[in-house]
């Protein structure tokens, strides 16, 4: 449940100001539009990126904003798209000449207010490119896997494309790049206890103490199936068979990881997690080239996790292990 809130209808907006207001040297508030960018932005001749979605998950959205990271971020009220004004008005914020990619997970509300706004600006002589998140296995079967929604692997993509944008690549380059990171990333999540949004009186949903739900999304979503608590092993088991069984064929045996926490799940938790994982993925002969475990796609007060595997390759590496910076990710690598 949210405890620290003024009321629900002002947490957006409140929840924005504090973001800026803690972290100036890498974030600023966009004037009339309920959104942040990069301090210095836009960066003229350089290709932009805003991301965005609703509030309730951070550090996605607004989190991951700075260098090497994305150069904007829309937000709308918890669990709510960024409505198509919001999204113009960053947008408009951050062009810096040379092209905007848009990128944020796959949900009808965020398609349709994106692409409203795409088609404003194109009207405008601005070119808008755009990158969908569609990493989530339990969503769609692999056949449809256009219409898998984003999660956790949202970090994975946004981190590619900025990377590359502030790497000085063309527009086309970066949306390639982005689109074959959305490719080679798998996310599987479980839950054990619902969230509460601000000023609710309860969970959106409950889980029964030895149950969990497997295959959940970030918006309050029940999972796909509801399986019976195991203990770490066995769940690492679990989450790594949905993914492993989705290898791209490509792939090499290089993976990136990220054991993701939804809110309220203890960072010792997802260390006791990965730990399980590391073994396993050690045992399916996959070389982990680099590990993220922390919250970086929350949603709210969840009690869960996620586990995601981006496949890498030459390039994707280098782009994933470059230096970034934002209010809630920071990395500096040889």
């Amino acid at each position: 449940m949210t405890h620290v809130l003024n009321t629900p209808q002002s947490f957006k907006d409140d929840f924005i100001e504090g973001l800026t207001r803690a972290y100036p040297r890498f974030v600023e508030r966009i004037t009339n539009a309920y959104g942040v960018r990069a301090v210095g932005a836009p960066y003229p001749g350089r290709v932009s990126v805003l991301i965005g979605g609703g509030s309730g998950h951070y550090p996605a959205f607004a989190g991951l904003v700075g260098p090497g990271l994305a150069t904007a971020a829309a937000i709308g009220d918890v669990f709510t798209s960024p409505s198509s004004e919001q999204v113009y008005r960053c947008a408009k914020a951050v062009d810096g000449g040379a092209g905007v990619v848009f990128s944020y997970g796959n949900y009808s509300g965020d398609v349709m207010n994106f692409d409203m706004s795409s088609d404003r600006l194109t009207e405008e002589g601005v070119t808008v490119r755009t990158v969908l998140v569609t990493d989530d296995v339990a969503s769609a079967p692999p056949e449809r896997a256009l219409e898998r929604r984003g999660i956790a692997g949202d970090f994975c993509v946004f981190k590619i494309l900025g990377a590359a944008a502030s790497s000085g690549a063309p527009l086309e380059e970066v949306v390639e790049l982005g689109r074959r990171a959305n490719e080679r990333t798998r996310t599987i999540g479980v839950a054990f206890a619902g969230c509460t949004p601000p000023g609710g009186r309860g969970p959106m949903f409950t889980i029964p103490e030895d149950e969990m739900e497997l295959g959940l999304g970030i918006h309050g979503e029940p999972g796909v199936r509801t399986i019976s608590r195991v203990d770490a092993r066995s769940l690492a088991g679990i989450l790594l068979e949905q993914l492993l069984d989705e290898a791209p064929r490509d792939t090499d045996g290089r993976v990136a990881v990220l054991v993701n926490g939804l809110g309220s799940t203890s960072g010792e938790e997802l260390f006791v997690l990965y730990g399980a994982i590391a073994t396993m993925l050690d045992t399916a002969g996959l070389n982990v080239e680099h590990c993220e475990t922390g919250e970086l796609v929350t949603s709210l007060d969840m009690a869960g996790c996620s586990l995601t595997l981006f496949w890498l390759d030459d390039e994707l590496a280098g782009l994933y292990m470059a230096p970034a910076a934002g209010p809630g990710y920071r990395a500096a690598f040889p």
